[in-house]
């Protein structure tokens, strides 16, 4: 038997349904971050630089970009004959056949494939978080304190510690109690989702908890070892960790990459983020473009102006053109004298001539106000814009759009065109 001693089991079956539009065709984990990257490739490139080089990635919603673009791991040396990345969707078994229905429940399904690797230890990570950790200092914290279960933790302010699942510890970081989103918290240490677990404990509670419905670490399993007396102990985190779960989170999390001094740092050479390449042409950027503090990927061409941006690959602004706080994915085209002011643009999203985006003032949206807010415009994947139509702030577009779909030209702020039924 092949014998590991840790592996890793990333959950990236996430629909991410606080993303709207930009979730619509793709997995949340497969979205695209910071130009050349998608949010997958933060904790694959955390697992090889930690010297973990056996991952289990569990997709389930929309899972073709996430498969296509993570392939057999090559970029991340993922690639091996040993161990490796290996994509874990549901399967037909055959007395029954069900989706994941929590996250552990997940887990469960794939319990033949950690026996496989018979691993002393066994991490559970989130595919839809950007930063950067060395997991193998938190594997030696949990064996310096013989833990069973060792969670991430990181202070949060305290008034934001009731949408966590926090954690009260003694002083030496042995959890004495937790509470799952505490109406009034007792501590301020929220757990990240990252678990190591060592694998005995993780396979009797699993199977233990198997019939349990929508079986959850944070609802069910840690309970379960809580009350069965093992040990667990937190393991507090002090560098840069997003969950760009909502699109205002998502958005900021891009424009802090263009910072002067960025808190999240993607030129380390120490710690690569690694991404899969294209094969792809350099950028070009005109004698009459202005480009001024912006990322701009590989294969772009400007012959606008563009300020304060993240420019995805292969994404051509013409000229004229004007982008403010914005983020621009990959293939996309920005017609001629357009202007656009904080907005989110997906991926192959034609934008015609002399459009107008986030004008006006704040509205809040008629769709789903919760998601679509924050001031952004949200534009899906391989929508159509025509020439000269005006669109607001906090408004959601997806799918081919005509200029029948505007009411005088316009989508007023707080406005909605979705064709392909989100």
């Amino acid at each position: 038997m092949i014998k590991k001693e840790m592996i890793a089991m990333l959950l990236a079956g996430g629909q991410g349904s606080r993303l709207g539009v930009l979730t619509e065709k793709v997995a949340k984990p497969a979205v695209s971050f910071g130009g050349k990257y998608r949010i997958i490739d933060f904790p694959l490139s955390n697992c090889i630089n930690s010297g973990v080089d056996t991952v289990g990635v569990l997709t389930q919603y929309q899972p073709l970009r996430l498969n296509t673009h993570i392939g057999i791991g090559i970029p991340w040396d993922l690639d091996r004959n040993v161990g490796g990345v290996t994509i874990l969707s549901p399967y037909e078994k055959s007395e029954s056949s069900e989706w994941y229905t929590g996250t552990a429940n997940a887990i469960y399904q794939n319990l033949a494939y950690m026996e496989t690797y018979n691993p002393e230890y066994v991490l559970i990570l989130s595919g839809d978080h950007i930063y950067k950790m060395d997991y193998e200092v938190m594997l030696d914290y949990h064996k310096a304190n013989k833990a069973d279960v060792t969670i991430a933790c990181m202070p949060v302010p305290m008034e934001e510690a009731s949408r966590f699942g926090i954690m009260i510890t003694d002083g030496s970081g042995k959890i004495t109690e937790f509470e799952e989103k505490p109406e009034h918290p007792r501590s301020n240490l929220a757990s990240m989702g990252i678990y190591i677990f060592s694998w005995p404990v993780l396979r009797e509670a699993l199977i233990k908890l198997k019939d349990q419905p929508g079986c959850d670490f944070g609802k069910h399993i840690l309970p379960y070892c809580r009350d069965n007396e093992k040990r667990l102990f937190a393991y507090e985190f002090n560098g840069y960790w997003k969950d760009v779960g909502t699109l205002g989170s998502y958005w900021e999390a891009n424009m802090e990459l263009i910072d002067i001094i960025p808190e999240f740092n993607l030129y380390e050479e120490f710690w690569k983020i690694y991404t899969k390449g294209d094969v792809i042409r350099p950028q070009y950027i005109s004698s009459d473009a202005v480009v001024e503090r912006s990322l701009i990927s590989e294969g772009a061409e400007i012959y606008g102006e563009v300020y304060n941006s993240v420019i995805g690959a292969d994404v051509t602004i013409q000229e004229g053109a004007v982008i403010r706080d914005s983020i621009i994915m990959k293939h996309t085209v920005i017609g001629k004298n357009a202007v656009i002011d904080k907005a989110i643009i997906a991926e192959h999203v034609q934008v015609g001539d002399n459009v107008q985006i986030g004008v006006g003032e704040e509205a809040p949206n008629v769709l789903k106000p919760a998601v679509y807010s924050f001031g952004i415009a949200t534009i899906g994947e391989r929508a159509v814009i025509p020439d000269g139509v005006k669109i607001g702030k906090n408004t959601a577009i997806s799918g081919e759009t005509t200029l029948e779909d505007y009411p005088n030209g316009e989508l007023v702020s707080g406005g909605a065109i979705v064709k392909d039924g989100e």
